[in-house]
């Protein structure tokens, strides 16, 4: 190619000189010699052409050449390929007109094919109803129409005319504004405009009309107000919260202070902004009201989003030390401390607690001269220490939540007599020799008590005879890793849940094995005075000790009266079994509201969210030491207080014996029901108990679940026939009878249960009747049913009568639990004898007199279901049994349920039978409604989980009728989007005030995601959930559940964090080697 361009330009250059030559010899004209020099002018244009392979701007360069364009010889490729240039290189332009220049327009025209002027005029298509415009639409408030009011009927339309008439100005009106002529000659100028002419300014009242429009003066009006209530009394705190509130409202519209349009938009503030102006507000709050603490906790609370930890938690401690005596502030304090992920260490949060208790005992005690105690403190200072030990339940330290139990109950029921007079902090110092003393403990073998320890010890001490030890720990450690072939980390969660099981008692050294406490594999599993001595708290209160008892027993899942429904025990909730129920209530539908499940995992059931224990019940030492602590204790208690922790005793056996029958375990069941008839023979030979017709009941009851319905039968007879001589006035007798029925009424199965012929019938007739009682016989005559249901209406009347007259207090302390045993036995009779409506109608006089009585219990009441709350479900439970096997419609029975939710919306009972109840109907839109409703009107987190277990359910539906196996099958029921819902369920309820530190909440939310096959959205709660519940280990266990590749980054967190690692991963590498 080279020697073929040398050639060329070879053969150019002669042709060129030729020319010249020619050119030579010819005749030279001064004409040729100006073309000549143009030419070369050209060629020296061309000479100097642009980068070669590129191009540049032309503004690009330094000098303009005289001639700045040249051809591009490389061709273009893809101009071959495609039909049209690309359309980079066609130079835009708008044409206007149709015409071209150089046409005759009357015998020439062009016709254009592009559709721009179609296009121009199509008619814009209307906005949506979800388009930003209409959504603005939504935020402002309408115009109000203010017709003339001149007359008494001017301004109200006419029947006959469809719409309100605006009426024209009157030509006086018109006269009186006007300008004179030889200001607006044409009348072609408005007020205004005439005004301007005439060297005036627009009035006042003209001015506030146009520059604020009658949609924003509501609110202009509503600030006004705010400014002068808090002008003229500025140390109201509640109407500086409620001005506070309303800046919400206020910047979701328009300003109404602006002036122009652009000014209006830009008055939609950021958040940040109106966290801001929400902040100086409580700050001018907080100078007018020093003193008031709901003020301070609020600017807290929004301080929270723009303040760094570090600084917040400057501002709580100095909070905390102006108002060392509010119980509620050290509430809120604990709270903060322990979800706060970047400061958050167990150790850290477990010392303010014992800096918490001892500053409120010092304040109880009145050693602290400048704060006085407040109201409700002694009640506080139990709820904040069972706060503290759920606290450590939660994070795995289970040895010190029961060392803490275990000291406090010594240090409460066994104080010597000689400390009883001193403060707090004195008893405190007496009682750590007795605790590092070694001596037994509360539920351990031997224990005696601090008071006759110290007796012993001024006497001269005492030694601990040796006893034999059956237990045998070291046989339950072979058997930690019962499958190698799982995964590592499947076998980390079992021997974790296994040792969490078996270890939850605190290490103490074996004397008579000779032990120390350096033989102790675990240290953590020993627990020292200083973890503990902060936290002993001086009870006075009979009531209080009491229940200190009640929910140390309730901790060991011994059932009790208390429950967790209230808003400030959200952060208790970690356990599914709040939800779950569907299979008891299936199978005992009248008996199965004897189950209470309070949604808080028992001490040693520390797993994932999954992983339920088979069986209910505590290991082997565990077993022991419940019944050491029960041995120990009721001798300390009156008579009643000691049936009534005997009745727990036999309730704890009867639900492990349902757990069974849950699992169908018989070979357990028959060893369970061995000890629990053992366990009831005994405490029913106590003097105390020998006439206790509750235990008796229960006694029966075990029996009958056990299978053996002949000697329950038995049983119940006996009892009634001994307390038959009380009556229709003793509760117990009542509830007895009542239970008696509901089993024989539900062993029926179906049958004819109603009719003068019915086990239940006979004894719920011989309880009117009263005098003698016998087993049942066979069919009543029906003058027998008659009388029977005349003693139960008078009865039935007379109580009304007493309920009435609660509000002057002259009635006996015990009438509540006589009214639920009275109407439910009444309201069953009446099912049997008459129909479902005679028994609805009685259950609705009961609820409706009781409601007239009825107040609401404090957050902080230790008491139980209410009277009125065990009414609502007893009815509910008789309305569902009776449409079961009858054509019923389900209105009363959902009229029932949505009025007792309304008053109780954190049981969790009624919730259970809603849900199941709704899941029944297609129309979902009626129960969604209704949630969103009772959501919005409490604090409790329970609607909000049980409005998410409604949509899961339905869910589970949807997916069960849409995957079936059969072939061609068409689903009826749409998914209409239920996952989003149920994500956005989820999200309101974690943005909620109690949900966002609720653990149960976040372990759903997590699973149901990682259900979903989302992953990477689940590993994004879960760290979100971190920032939150930081102290949860159960949340931690779902995560290596969930994504076990990251095991070991979530081990690691956890021993950061302190919470208690009972294996570490290098451990389960030697058991695995083993």
């Amino acid at each position: 190619k080279k020697k073929k361009k040398q050639k060329k330009k070879h053969k150019r250059r002669s042709r060129e000189q030729s020319e010249n030559s020619g050119y030579d010899s010819d005749t030279i004209y001064p004409s040729d010699l100006i073309k000549q020099q143009e030419s070369a002018i050209v060629r020296q244009g061309q000479q100097q052409p642009l980068p070669q392979g590129s191009f540049t701007w032309i503004d690009d360069l330094q000098a303009l050449p005289d001639f700045p364009f040249f051809i591009d010889k490389k061709a273009d490729p893809a101009n071959w390929e495609y039909k049209s240039l690309y359309r980079g290189d066609i130079a835009r332009y708008k044409r206007k007109g149709n015409s071209s220049l150089g046409l005759n327009p009357k015998t020439q025209h062009i016709t254009w094919a592009d559709s721009t002027s179609e296009k121009k005029k199509s008619a814009k298509v209307p906005d949506r109803y979800f388009a930003k415009a209409c959504r603005l639409l939504l935020s402002a408030e309408g115009f109000p129409v203010l017709p003339c009011a001149e007359g008494p009927n001017r301004g109200l339309p006419s029947p006959s005319v469809g719409f309100i008439p605006i009426s024209e100005c009157s030509a006086e009106a018109v006269g009186s504004d006007a300008a004179p002529a030889w200001i607006n000659p044409l009348g072609i100028y408005d007020a205004s405009t005439s005004l301007w002419l005439q060297g005036k300014g627009q009035p006042e009242q003209d001015k506030s009309q146009a520059g604020n429009p009658l949609a924003q003066t509501a609110l202009a009006a509503k600030v006004e107000e705010f400014n002068r209530k808090l002008r003229e009394n500025p140390g109201d705190a509640q109407t500086w919260m409620e001005f506070v509130r309303f800046q919400d409202e206020l910047t979701n519209r328009p300003n109404p202070f602006t002036v122009t349009e652009s000014e209006s938009e830009r008055g939609k503030k950021s958040l940040k902004v109106t966290l801001e102006k929400k902040i100086a507000i409580l700050d001018r709050a907080i100078e007018s009201n020093a003193g008031s603490v709901e003020l301070k906790l609020a600017r807290l609370e929004l301080c929270k989003e723009l303040w760094e930890p570090s600084t917040l938690l400057k501002e709580w401690k100095k909070l905390v030390f102006l108002h060392p005596n509010n119980t509620e502030l050290w509430k809120q304090y604990l709270l903060f401390s322990q979800s706060q992920f970047s400061t958050f260490t167990v150790s850290k949060v477990n010392s303010i607690y014992g800096k918490c208790l001892t500053t409120l005992s010092a304040v109880h005690d009145g050693c602290m001269v400048s704060h006085p105690s407040l109201p409700g403190t002694e009640e506080a200072l139990l709820a904040i220490f069972l706060q503290q030990c759920q606290f450590l339940r939660q994070t795995g330290h289970s040895e010190k939540a029961v060392s803490l139990f275990q000291a406090i109950l010594d240090f409460t029921f066994f104080k010597p007599d000689s400390v009883k007079d001193m403060t707090t902090r004195q008893q405190v110092e007496f009682f750590e020799p007795f605790w590092d003393c070694g001596e037994p403990r509360v539920g351990e073998r031997g224990a005696r008590g601090w008071m006759s320890w110290m007796r012993q010890q001024e006497r001269g001490g005492w030694l601990i005879p040796n006893e034999p030890d059956d237990d045998d720990e070291d046989l339950e450690d072979d058997t930690e890793v019962k499958d190698k072939t799982l995964p590592k980390w499947q076998i980390w969660l079992d021997v974790e849940a296994s040792r969490e099981t078996r270890h939850w008692l605190p290490w103490r050294p074996d004397k008579s094995k000779g032990q120390s406490e350096e033989d102790c594999e675990d240290p953590d599993r020993q627990v020292l005075f200083d973890d503990i001595g902060s936290s002993m708290i001086r009870l006075l209160s009979p009531e209080l000790r009491f229940q200190l008892l009640c929910s140390f027993l309730q901790f060991l899942d011994i059932p009790g009266e208390r429950s967790y429904s209230s808003p400030f025990w959200s952060v208790a909730l970690d356990h599914r079994s709040i939800l779950d129920g569907g299979s008891e209530a299936a199978e005992r539908p009248l008996t199965s509201v004897h189950l209470n499940h309070v949604g808080v995992s028992p001490i040693g059931h520390m797993t994932t969210l999954d992983g339920a224990k088979k069986y209910s019940g505590l290991c082997k030492q565990g077993e022991e030491f419940v019944h050491n602590v029960f041995e120990q204790m009721m001798p300390l208690f009156a008579p009643e207080e000691k049936s009534l922790l005997s009745l727990y005793w036999l309730q704890y056996e009867k639900l492990k014996v349902i757990k069974c029958l849950l699992n169908k375990n018989k070979k357990r069941l028959k060893w369970q029901g061995k000890r629990s008839k053992k366990l009831a023979k005994k405490l029913l030979k106590e003097p105390e108990n020998r006439n206790s017709l509750a235990l008796w009941r229960e006694f029966a009851h075990t029996e009958w679940l056990i299978g053996n319905t002949d000697d329950s039968r038995k049983v119940f007879d006996t009892a009634i026939a001994t307390g038959l001589g009380q009556g229709l006035q003793s509760a117990d007798l009542c509830e007895l009878c009542l239970l008696y029925a509901q089993l024989e009424v539900e062993a029926m199965d179906g049958a004819a249960v109603v009719g003068a012929g019915s086990p239940a019938v006979y004894i719920l007739t011989k309880l009117a009747e009263g005098g003698s009682y016998t087993g049942y016989s066979g069919q009543l005559p029906p003058v027998s049913i008659l009388k029977a249901r005349k003693v139960y209406e008078n009865a039935f009347v007379s109580l009304l009568t007493e309920v009435e007259k609660v509000a002057d207090g002259s009635v006996c302390a015990g009438w509540p639990m006589r009214v639920v045993g009275l109407v439910g036995c009444f309201a069953l009779f009446q099912y049997l004898t008459v129909g479902i409506e005679a028994a609805n109608h009685v259950y609705r006089q009961a609820v409706q007199m009781m409601s007239e009585v009825w107040t609401e219990e404090s957050p902080n009441a230790w008491t139980g279901p209410s009277a009125l709350e065990k009414l609502t479900l007893m009815q509910a439970e008789l309305l569902r049994f009776h449409t079961r096997a009858h054509v019923f419609p389900l209105g009363p029975l959902r009229d029932s349920l949505t009025a007792a939710l309304r008053l109780f919306p954190g049981s969790h009972s009624l919730w259970k039978l809603y849900v199941q109840v709704e899941n029944k109907c297609h129309n979902a839109s009626r129960a969604r409604r209704f949630f969103a409703s009772v959501a919005k009107s409490t604090r409790s987190v329970v609607p909000q989980l049980f409005a998410i277990h409604a949509e899961q359910r339905r869910k589970e539906l949807v997916d069960a009728v849409q995957r079936a196996d059969f072939g061609d099958v068409h689903s009826t029921i749409p998914e209409n989007g239920l996952s989003n819902r149920i994500r956005v369920l989820f999200e309101h309820a974690v943005e909620s005030d109690n949900g966002t530190h609720c653990p149960l909440l976040w372990r759903l939310y997590m699973h149901f995601l990682v259900s979903q096959g989302d992953a990477d959205r689940s590993r994004g709660i879960f760290y979100r959930a971190l920032q939150h519940i930081p102290w949860v280990k159960g949340l931690y266990m779902d995560a290596v559940a969930h994504f076990p590749e990251r095991v070991q980054e979530y081990m690691d967190l956890m021993t950061e964090k302190e919470l208690r690692l009972r294996v570490p991963m290098e451990e389960v590498d030697v058991l695995l080697e083993d």
